[in-house]
């Protein structure tokens, strides 16, 4: 069996990559995304945090997110202009651009509920 060929920039990757994960493993450096999860409950409680982290990241600088980055930090995927969920709105800015804020109660809008 013939082993495919690696060019400079795979093969540089590869030994950077177990570099990290031995550096990990020793303790020398905090990668937390390298670590292999031993704990299912550890790991979803490591994923939340990291979500709430990213959520107030976009929510701080106000960075423009794209529709899977809006459905990633709300847990739902955006059906209009403007989604509300969990204290934080989701407003439209263009095709597949989003900004991220939290909802004041001035600004209320249930961009979930059907009108019959």
């Amino acid at each position: 069996m013939a082993l495919p060929e690696v060019n400079a920039d795979q093969a540089l990757g590869m030994v950077s990559f177990g570099l990290m994960q031995r550096l990990a493993k020793e303790g020398h450096v905090d990668l937390p995304w390298l670590e292999t999860p031993v704990n299912p409950e550890a790991d979803q409680l490591r994923q939340l945090r990291q979500r709430l982290e990213l959520t107030q990241l976009a929510i701080e600088t106000g960075a423009p997110l794209t529709t899977a980055d809006v459905t990633l930090l709300l847990g739902a995927k955006p059906g209009s202009e403007r989604v509300e969920r969990g204290g934080l709105m989701a407003k439209r800015v263009s095709r597949n651009v989003w900004r991220l804020s939290k909802v004041d109660d001035s600004d209320r809008y249930d961009g979930f509920r059907r009108r019959f």
